[in-house]
């Protein structure tokens, strides 16, 4: 798989925001195809850290109502990578 196809976003949630803060944590949604590995590498690569651990989980898509009809939204995965002590990730930084 691609480098630029592994990372699709970086999930900016006040949650994350305080892992990145405190203990240097990184969450994104990946590609749901993609492993620790591809996902250490991308972000290694792409962002040019150097990644200490990586945590992934599936997110399973919420039901939603529109009247009568149930419908679901898309289920994905997310990744949190952490970096080691005094990496950083400039694009993050500044969103």
């Amino acid at each position: 798989m691609e480098l630029y196809h592994v990372i699709k976003r970086a999930l900016l949630t006040e949650k994350s925001t305080i892992a990145r803060d405190e203990a240097n944590k990184y969450t994104l949604e990946v590609d749901p195809r993609a492993n620790k590995i591809e996902v250490a590498n991308a972000v290694e690569k792409l962002f040019k850290v150097k990644v200490l651990n990586v945590q992934v989980m599936n997110v399973t898509g919420k039901k939603k109502r529109m009247g009568k009809i149930v419908g679901r939204k898309r289920s994905w995965k997310k990744a949190i990578v952490t970096l080691l002590p005094g990496s950083r990730i400039e694009i993050y930084e500044g969103a």
